[in-house]
């Protein structure tokens, strides 16, 4: 029966949206005034999630994550660019407009609950089907149920919040979030108050959630749970950090992913255009960001042929960089995939972040060892 609860309306709400994205950042800035003068939290940031991915937001304290979250739900609107999620523009959502939006489109689930303390647990599940009028209302208590149950908090469904723990509570919010099937939940450290047991349990569900065609951005500490999510987009000062970096070199420490990203230098070239050259010197390590590129070994009877196609996320130079410095293959941007956009990290700075990740070294060698036996070198 739970089952059917997710499938009822997902289809139709991800088909009324003419939007390419399911939310779609575009060159979001935030200034807060205060007496102490403006702060910027967002410097233009832009971000996209499409239908059925599960991203992991994460970020120290103050890097502005929960400014950019706020975005999403409408809770603070930008100073300048655009808030688009679900074919709608929320940024220009009057309040009214705005609450029923909210309540249809997002399940939210917040750091601290938030949980009306003069409501039972399954009252509180039931009420955003009744503030929006979603389901029969015959059918609301039993739906509710049918959360609290996946949830494991169906024998506490008529106690008050005052009365369960705040693990408990935060399992409450989950089934609350979940009440009008929307398809996006926006979760704010939604595993933070748990035991590791529950938190599994809590994650497991939105694995499963996932993939029923839910869409889910979770805000996170835990580097573990990141990992584990689709996608991982990291913010600092305001800014995002290169996602694809930290798709390439998932053992970085987050100080250690922002620090990366500060020395990055960005290339584009065009179709068919070498990238690196056999025999030349090896001086830059490469993260590909857009499109893909083409590598090129000699071929025995003469001439080239391609040996590998590597799109978005993954690296080369790292052979050339490990060996005698020498490049041992040409790669050039694919002839038939428009422009092609990479980030290049010397030399110097690619043989110090080796030694200061054991595990990034690890891989790295891993996948050196692995494409030195595909060529047969």
């Amino acid at each position: 029966m739970f089952r059917r609860w997710f499938q009822r309306t997902t289809s139709a709400q991800a088909g009324s949206t003419g939007s390419d994205h399911l939310i779609d950042l575009r060159e979001i800035v935030k200034t807060y005034q205060s007496s102490a003068g403006s702060f910027t939290a967002l410097k233009g940031v832009s971000l996209q999630v499409d239908r059925g991915e599960f991203v992991a937001v994460i970020g120290k304290s103050g890097s502005g994550k929960s400014t950019l979250i706020n975005m999403v739900t409408g809770i603070d609107r930008p100073s300048s660019g655009e808030v688009l999620v679900a074919g709608t523009a929320v940024h220009k959502l009057g309040e009214g407009q705005m609450s029923v939006w909210r309540g249809r489109t997002l399940g939210i689930i917040f750091q601290f609950f938030q949980l009306l303390p003069s409501l039972t647990v399954v009252e509180n599940v039931m009420l955003p089907m009744d503030f929006c009028n979603m389901y029969r209302p015959s059918e609301r208590r039993e739906r509710a149920m049918a959360l609290l149950e996946a949830v494991e908090m169906a024998e506490n469904a008529n106690k008050l919040p005052s009365a369960i723990s705040g693990g408990q509570q935060q399992r409450v919010a989950i089934a609350r979030a979940l009440a009008n099937d929307p398809p996006i939940l926006i979760a704010d450290e939604p595993t933070g108050n748990l035991d590791s047991r529950t938190a599994e349990a809590v994650f497991q569900l939105f694995e499963r959630l996932v993939g029923q065609g839910k869409t889910i951005v979770m805000v996170t500490h835990d580097n573990d749970l990141a990992r584990r999510a689709t996608r991982s987009v990291i913010v600092a000062d305001g800014e995002i950090v290169n996602q694809y970096l930290a798709r390439a070199l998932p053992r970085l420490s987050l100080d250690q992913l922002i620090n990366v990203t500060r020395q990055l230098d960005r290339l584009s070239f065009q179709p068919g255009e070498p990238i690196v050259r056999r025999g030349a010197h090896a001086d830059y390590f490469y993260i590909i960001t857009k499109g893909k590129v083409e590598v090129l070994v000699d071929h025995p009877g003469g001439g080239e042929l391609i040996a590998e196609v590597l799109g978005e996320g993954q690296y080369f130079g790292e052979l050339g960089l490990l060996g005698d410095g020498t490049r041992r293959a040409t790669v050039r941007a694919a002839h038939d995939n428009g422009l092609v956009e990479v980030v290049a990290l010397d030399k110097g700075e690619f043989h110090a972040l080796l030694a200061a990740s054991e595990g990034t070294r690890t891989d790295v060698q891993r996948v050196a060892q692995q494409r030195l036996a595909a060529s047969g070198a």
